[in-house]
């Protein structure tokens, strides 16, 4: 009987293999000083937070009034969003999807990330995961009972040098590869030429490849980002993740797809009709008018994150702290500065957030070889950036760092 409650106390296998959310020690330190009336500048999450434009939000409350949508929707998406979303990508990059077995629409890029990686994981699977990178990439495959190993995150030759070394030294040789870019955390960008030489070594290889494009609008310099799925090839072995969280600041609707090959398309559509039957009708309908309908609105949010972006970089080097310009996402990964580098992420984090009243996301958060940076989001208006540089400078200032007059 003794035994038996011990047992009963013991945490589950799958819990113990996932760490105590890192972000968690500094979201405690938030709550606690706004809950005694300090003002916290947030940068901490990639929280959208304008609202939709006004003409999804009106598809929304035109579908409500329709009974019939009240019911249980459709687990692979209504029909007129799958189509929707080919015709996305025949705009947007020149590239054909069958509605029917190409796509697939998924409650938001994450849970059809997670969803794939319990599709298509065997417990000891070897899969090849970026660091730092967005937690589900990792985690979802650690949740199927994988073993994840890292490679650097920079596209780069430093990335191939790791991909050939994990085929030679991985037992099983690795089963899928998981890409994002442009990147959450690093807002790394690649071209054609890198998905090029990814489908070649991955074809060869016989590796799946996990696309994660959730920032395909999100881009300020120079050309707009590609998808894998241009590359003809890579219908053989990859499925590409998008998703409307950002492009149309629909974060809390939960919509995304999975498209490209249709082997990894059906494994996760026939795991998803037995998890849920789909994202809410009225949802569903409002993104296909937001795909369908005047594009105006996501020039629009790439312009108030980029004059966001232009602010806090600019004022971040005037109060000396040099930040590269992110060329996308809505996120600036910023290397701690020296004075401060022996901190590591989180506890400098903790240190901006109660002397500089400003919170961002540790490095660590995605990833050990994050720990150098921190994760600034641009979620916050010009005005409160403003105010949080300044609220930076005197910090740094406070310890001796200076920056430009």
């Amino acid at each position: 009987m003794f035994w038996h409650s011990m047992n009963m106390e013991a945490e589950f296998h799958k819990i113990r293999r996932l760490p105590p959310y890192v972000f968690s020690a500094v979201n405690e330190m938030k709550a606690r000083a706004r809950a005694s009336g300090e003002d916290i500048i947030d940068f901490g999450m990639g929280n959208p937070d304008q609202p939709p434009p006004e003409h999804i939000i009106e598809k929304m409350r035109e579908t409500l009034l329709n009974p019939k949508v009240h019911r249980y929707s459709n687990s692979r998406g209504i029909p007129g969003l799958r189509k929707a979303l080919a015709a996305y990508y025949d705009r947007r990059f020149g590239v054909e999807v069958d509605p029917e077995r190409e796509t697939i629409v998924t409650l938001g890029s994450k849970e059809g990330l997670a969803n794939l990686s319990s599709a298509i994981t065997t417990p000891g699977d070897v899969i090849l995961v970026p660091n730092p990178s967005y937690p589900i990439h990792p985690f979802g495959f650690i949740i199927a009972g994988a073993a994840v190993r890292n490679i650097p995150v920079s596209p780069d030759e430093t990335f191939f040098a790791a991909l050939k070394r994990a085929v030679q030294h991985s037992v099983p040789k690795p089963t899928a590869l998981v890409i994002n870019f442009p990147n959450n955390p690093t807002a790394d960008v690649v071209d054609l030429d890198f998905y090029e030489e990814v489908v070649d070594f991955c074809i060869y290889h016989g590796i799946y490849v996990l696309s994660d494009l959730a920032y395909a609008e999100v881009y300020f310099d120079g050309n707009p980002p590609p998808s894998i799925l241009q590359i003809r090839r890579a219908w053989e072995i990859a499925v590409e993740f998008t998703s409307l969280s950002k492009t149309y600041s629909m974060p809390g609707w939960r919509i995304g797809f999975a498209t490209g090959n249709q082997r990894l398309v059906s494994a996760l559509t026939r795991v998803k009709s037995y998890l849920d039957y789909g994202a809410f009708t009225p949802i569903q309908v409002a993104a296909t008018a937001a795909l369908n309908g005047d594009q105006s609105c996501v020039d629009d949010m790439r312009a108030l994150y980029k004059e966001r972006r232009d602010v806090l970089i600019e004022g971040l080097t005037g109060a000396g702290w040099n930040v590269p310009s992110p060329p996308a996402t809505m996120f600036a990964w910023a290397p701690i500065p020296p004075k401060f580098a022996h901190l590591g992420s989180i506890e400098f984090s903790k240190l901006l957030l109660s002397e500089a009243k400003v919170a961002v996301a540790p490095g660590i958060g995605f990833g050990e070889h994050g720990d150098g940076h921190v994760r600034i989001g641009l979620v916050e208006n010009v005005h409160r950036t403003r105010q949080a540089i300044r609220n930076i400078k005197a910090f740094l200032s406070s310890h001796g760092v200076s920056g430009q007059s």
